[in-house]
């Protein structure tokens, strides 16, 4: 990750310039899954990136980027939130032509918080919950995707957290149990535990259901967000490696940085991705 990253990068900027100003045409300038053309490759947003704006301008700048897919946190679709707001708020992203598909993160330290992400998700007709169980709850947890069919991927959350902070560990205690059960791969906070991204893709690809992208300053736990393309995360590496294997999962932008004016750097990096993309002949 040091100058062989930084040569890829130059090599795609050309590129990638070209992408940032894609990163506002309208949606039906890329294909389907939000990418260049008709590149496999899902695009979407973890709204964790704009949790100082309400929903509205959550959706607005969602389809703006031309991003299909979005992932929306409580400080959007409120956890504690009665079944019929939730399913409102929810049926408000899907009128306005945006595939709800994902909730979280959702902390399940205790059986009851189990049972409210699966009442949540029910109700706003998730596919996925972007989840942060504890060890103790992952039975509690499996028990609940098999009653309901609804799947769950642990998100990691780096150096910090004791419990999953990378995807390896999170798959260790997962790889016996129903396949449902999956990861959420953060790559900024398996930079910062010191993975690689597209290799630990490769090496739990049976169980990546989601992947929240976004780039870091250093591969280590002082590092912090910052627009992609501008850090030390391969992108383009990771993105070879999702296409190799097939990732039919999405890779939402999770722009952690600017949290009272994200979108500068937020349409950066939608830019730069889809640039790389089509230097990939994605």
């Amino acid at each position: 990750m040091g100058d062989a990253v930084d040569f890829t990068r130059r090599g795609f900027f050309g590129m990638a310039m070209g992408g940032a100003v894609g990163a506002v045409l309208p949606r039906g300038a890329f294909g389907a899954g939000g990418g260049v053309g008709a590149c496999p490759l899902k695009l979407g947003l973890a709204s964790y990136t704009t949790r100082k704006f309400d929903l509205d301008k959550t959706v607005e700048w969602t389809k703006r980027l031309g991003l299909p897919y979005l992932c929306l946190k409580s400080f959007h679709l409120p956890l504690e939130a009665s079944a019929e707001e939730t399913a409102r708020s929810a049926a408000k992203v899907r009128e306005a032509g945006l595939d709800l598909y994902a909730g979280g993160v959702i902390t399940m330290k205790k059986p009851e918080e189990v049972d409210q992400a699966f009442a949540y998700a029910k109700a706003a007709g998730l596919r996925l919950i972007v989840g942060a169980p504890t060890p103790e709850m992952l039975g509690k947890v499996e028990e609940a995707v098999k009653a309901h069919g609804i799947r769950v991927a642990i998100h990691n959350h780096g150096p910090e957290d004791k419990q999953f902070p990378t995807p390896q560990s999170a798959y260790e205690k997962i790889k016996g149990m129903d396949r449902r059960l999956g990861l959420c791969m953060d790559i900024g906070h398996t930079v910062r535990a010191g993975e690689d991204p597209a290799k630990t893709a490769e090496a739990c690809a049976d169980r990546l259901f989601d992947v929240h992208i976004k780039d870091v300053t250093a591969a280590a736990k002082e590092g912090k967000t910052l627009e992609m393309g501008r850090g030390i995360i391969d992108i383009p590496a990771l993105f070879r490696a999702l296409l190799k294997m097939k990732f039919d999962g999405v890779c939402s932008f999770e722009y952690e940085k600017d949290e009272m004016d994200p979108w500068p750097g937020l349409s950066e990096s939608v830019g730069y991705a889809r640039g790389v993309l089509a230097a990939l002949k994605c």
